[in-house]
């Protein structure tokens, strides 16, 4: 019994390891939203030529003008995205408000192509008669300009026209004002006299990067959801094994990383097939496909989808989808993480920086936990007058461990006292912290957010490691005030080491959650004092020899 806090702190030694494995691997992994300006390749040469057709037949030979490829432009005030001509899919978006690192000036690259890395939304119409499923291979498109502005808009349509067949293709990109949604519709005017049938596919391109890591944070893979199953993870790994060919109402497909989602999200009241399949260039595709469709002769017919490419904002994802405000990851502690994370950002609209809300937020749980934090240390100081008893029961009993055994169970009955006291309120405040770790890392308005002074960014770590020197001052403090249960040498001189390991590892930690912990600290302290002081004066002992 007596070790049991000896055995808390490995553990949670262990969890702190497994966290910044997790913060580490994310950080240090190369992936297209970390390349710099000077790293950026022409994205006119895309993956198109290659790109998968979810099972799309032959159909009409195509009668085409011939159309030189293009890339345009188009600029709104969230992000600059790119669109090639051939198949009218999005082969860079850069997004404005984000910079790739902080201070550099330089928008962050969510989808696009450097290195040998490719990230590519494509879109297109199959089926018997779409312009994606002829022998020629992707259509390419006709626009008026190369360059479009939102400007002071509320909206920007860019509309792209194709024709083959007696049949007019165009493909309209709708983009609005502050938002990172763009409505993708396909305007079908089919002036012949027979039906035709086609089917709109939806789908996103990327380089297997794959990410390992036991609490799986941090994901970077794809995702679905479905009705029956609203949020499932399907990993690179997962595909290269077996691909998806799931049919069901609605849903929606995803790729997620850490801050950023990029999803198409289909009609909701039609049939559709969700799908993945790996490619031979070491990338990976998960798309979706509508129903087929037919287009009655002298006829127009619209087909549409919206894709989602920007930061896990969970309001405006759950617009889009009900259920896709889900990509914001918080594992299996979301019930905890959800209302931290809504609670922090109302304190962070109150006071306007993220590190005071953090201090805030930490004295609204803190102040929450009180009770839990009084009967823990309660339960210490008790255990710790208790050893010069146990102690003679050791003695009395030598190596007899079953007597020896009952009889300081009825010593603990009798002094009414709780071996385990000092041990829940520990173990219940591990989910808090592990639930307030997932908002930081999936929460992108923490990153680079500024405190003040030295600390610029609080998702990355204490670049002069005053946090983590200050927290393990903090925790040798609170070691000295404690009343200590452990008499085996050992052990003792392994609890006068943790704050030295602990601090080691909280260097590379975010510096907000390692401020989280150092007020956390600093607040038990001040409880503690308080909590013994009382305790003394009912002539309970707190004081180590």
């Amino acid at each position: 019994m007596e070790s049991q806090r000896t055995f808390l702190f490995i553990g949670l030694l262990l969890v702190s390891f497994l966290l910044f494995q997790e913060w580490n691997n994310d950080y240090n992994q190369p992936a297209a939203t970390e390349q710099s300006a000077t790293t950026q390749t022409n994205t006119t040469t895309s993956a198109n030529g290659d790109t998968f057709v979810p099972q799309s037949s032959q159909g009409d030979a195509a009668q085409v003008t011939a159309v030189s490829r293009n890339i345009i432009t188009v600029t709104t005030d969230v992000f600059e995205v790119k669109i090639d001509t051939q198949g009218g899919d999005i082969v860079e978006t850069k997004l404005l408000k984000f910079e790739e690192q902080q201070g550099n000036g330089v928008p962050f690259l969510l989808l696009g192509q450097f290195e040998g890395n490719q990230y590519f939304s494509q879109s297109g119409l199959i089926g018997l008669h779409g312009p994606d499923a002829t022998v020629q291979g992707r259509p390419i498109y006709q626009v008026s300009n190369n360059h479009f502005e939102l400007g002071d808009q509320a909206e920007l349509k860019v509309p792209l026209t194709f024709s083959q067949n007696n049949m007019t293709f165009t493909k309209v990109f709708t983009f609005k004002k502050d938002a990172y949604d763009v409505d993708v519709e396909y305007q079908i005017n089919n002036a012949s006299a027979d039906v035709k049938q086609v089917q709109m596919f939806s789908q996103i391109k990327r380089t297997v990067q794959e990410q390992g890591g036991m609490l799986d944070m941090n994901y970077l893979g794809t995702a679905y959801g479905i009705p029956d199953e609203p949020y499932e993870k399907y990993a690179f790994s997962d595909i290269q094994d077996k691909n998806l060919n799931i049919n069901a109402q609605g849903g929606y497909i995803s790729f997620i990383q850490h801050y950023f989602v990029s999803a198409w999200v289909p009609k909701q009241d039609q049939t559709n097939n969700i799908y993945t399949t790996s490619r031979n260039d070491n990338s990976v595709i998960i798309g979706v496909k509508g129903p087929l469709e037919n287009v009655a002769p002298n006829s127009q017919h619209t087909i549409a989808a919206t894709y989602y490419m920007g930061p896990k904002n969970s309001a405006a994802l759950e617009a889009l989808h009900e259920d896709l405000d889900l990509t914001v990851d918080y594992g299996w502690l979301w019930f905890i993480s959800q209302p931290l994370y809504k609670l922090l950002m109302w304190l962070y609209g109150m006071i306007g920086n993220l590190g005071l809300a953090i201090i805030a937020i930490t004295i609204i749980v803190k102040t929450f936990l009180y009770p839990l934090t009084k009967a823990q240390y309660t339960s210490m100081a008790k255990m710790r007058n208790l050893q010069p008893k146990i102690m003679a029961l050791k003695d009395k009993y030598g190596d007899d461990r079953q007597k020896f055994g009952q009889a300081m169970m009825e010593l603990y009955r009798k002094e009414k006292v709780n071996p385990m006291g000092g041990c829940f309120p520990l173990l219940l405040q591990m989910p808090i912290f592990l639930g307030l770790y997932y908002v930081f890392m999936e929460s992108v308005e923490i990153r680079h957010a500024e405190f003040g002074l030295w600390l610029t960014d609080l998702s990355a770590m204490d670049p002069y490691f005053v946090l983590p020197i200050l927290f393990g001052a903090s925790m040798f403090l609170m070691q000295k005030l404690q009343p200590m249960t452990v008499t085996d040498p050992m052990q003792q001189k392994m609890m006068t080491w943790m704050p030295v390991i602990f601090s080691v590892f909280f260097v590379w930690f975010p510096s907000g959650l390692v401020l989280y912990w150092l007020v956390s600290n600093l607040i038990s302290i001040a409880q503690m004092l308080i909590i013994y002081k009382g305790m003394e004066k009912k002539g309970i002992s707190v004081k180590n020899n």
